[in-house]
């Protein structure tokens, strides 16, 4: 079996630093409730010095923003509008066989949520995955891009796989990788498979393996395992922690100019994703997963820095490109994991949706729930979906054309 460590990356002169031999120092018990994400985005925007922040497009974006996220009704209970979704019973009980099964189709999900940009974007033969609309429609479709992943894990578990079980996909013998090439099986048009197959497999084992060893074969086990370390007090920022430290394939950090930068987008995306699932109907109730006096406090989170968000964050005047980092996305270029620019992209867009969320605050007169750059997030990649697709667009406020997104094949977004 393949075991994937965490990233050994290179500094910007070659050289493999100390740090990255380091004992990893953020536990889940830490109380110190600052984000390590943001502070260290904060070093490697400076030091990049490439991609910039527009005050008065931050500003603009806020109002835009904050408005459709009133008209559209858009909370974390939208998450549960996703036809394809799979939805945990309400309400919260912990014994239900179905809680069980969610928390395990969201580690699924979150763990292979990766590499969805193609060679045949926007024609017909990139990887698809045909299955049907949803859960509660008989028509069939193709789905793209991250709802491919979504689709095929759905597919399978009609077809009676049960690929969302940490044992059985754990297991060479139970679920070979023949059965996991027939479940990411591509439509018949489609002129790719799923990119990084072999390295989606090794995350199955190792990740299985680790859940069956340690947590009772469930991610509903390391949730409680989780709890029980934290006395029932655990926020979301602790969660994160303990994902990024328990799972090697989930440590999506670098080392830029000597220091070590943490994005974490898959693990915070996990909790996320989480948080969202078991949203209660009205947010006057208490999280069922985050009882404690601080809640879930979502608002320790940042964005999820992928390929898919920082394009319309550029979109929207947000972020601003230099004319040669501009040509580069222009002319389809790869651009290697932890380079200048990619980390530039990754850290700017972290620092530009919590500048977004802090402005949104400031205008914030209601006293409601407060507002999370992961809420800011889910709906912009949803927007950016719609405009993707045609059946959206930006209206009442100037902005960028959309430039391609950035290329950067890897695991961690």
């Amino acid at each position: 079996m393949t075991i994937l460590r965490a990233p050994n990356r290179q500094t910007t002169d070659g050289k493999e630093p100390a740090v990255l031999l380091e004992k990893r120092k953020f536990t889940v018990d830490a109380n110190v409730p600052i984000n390590p994400v943001l502070v260290t985005s904060e070093h490697a925007h400076r030091a990049t010095g490439l991609v910039a922040i527009d005050d008065e497009g931050v500003k603009t974006a806020a109002r835009h923003i904050g408005k459709r996220l009133e008209v559209e009704s858009y909370t974390p209970r939208t998450w549960r509008s996703h036809a394809l979704h799979v939805c945990p019973p309400e309400p919260y009980d912990p014994s239900h066989p179905e809680t069980r099964r969610s928390f395990d189709w969201i580690f699924l999900i979150s763990s292979l949520n990766f590499s969805f940009w193609s060679e045949y974007e926007g024609t017909p033969y990139r990887y698809g995955v045909e299955w049907r609309e949803g859960w509660g429609s008989e028509k069939a479709v193709v789905h793209t891009g991250y709802w491919s992943l979504v689709a095929a894990i759905d597919r399978a578990l009609e077809e009676g796989i049960p690929i969302t079980d940490p044992a059985f996909y754990a297991s060479e013998v139970s679920c070979p990788d023949s059965t996991v090439s027939h479940v990411f099986r591509a439509a018949p048009q489609s002129g790719e498979v799923i990119p990084l197959l072999t390295e989606r497999i090794a995350i199955l084992r190792q990740n299985g393996e680790i859940l069956c060893k340690h947590f009772g074969g469930s991610f509903q086990g390391l949730y409680e395992a989780f709890m029980e370390r934290t006395n029932g007090r655990g926020t979301a920022l602790q969660l994160v922690r303990m994902v990024a430290d328990t799972f090697p394939s989930f440590q999506d950090e670098t080392v830029y100019n000597g220091q070590r930068v943490y994005f974490w987008k898959r693990a915070q995306i996990l909790v996320a994703e989480t948080w969202a699932a078991f949203y209660p109907p009205t947010p006057a109730e208490p999280h069922p997963l985050f009882p404690g006096p601080a809640g879930p406090a979502m608002h320790q989170l940042t964005m999820f820095a992928d390929y898919r968000v920082p394009q319309i964050l550029h979109h929207l005047k947000i972020l601003v490109y230099p004319p040669e980092l501009t040509e580069l996305l222009r002319s389809h270029a790869d651009l290697p994991s932890g380079s200048r620019e990619e980390v530039s992209i990754r850290a700017a867009s972290i620092l530009s949706v919590e500048r977004v969320r802090q402005e949104m605050l400031n205008v914030q007169k209601d006293g409601g729930e407060e507002i999370s750059s992961v809420l800011i997030d889910f709906y912009l990649w949803d927007l950016a979906k719609k405009i993707e697709g045609g059946t959206d667009c930006i209206k009442g406020m100037q902005t960028n054309e959309i430039l391609p997104a950035h290329r950067t094949r890897s695991i961690w977004y």
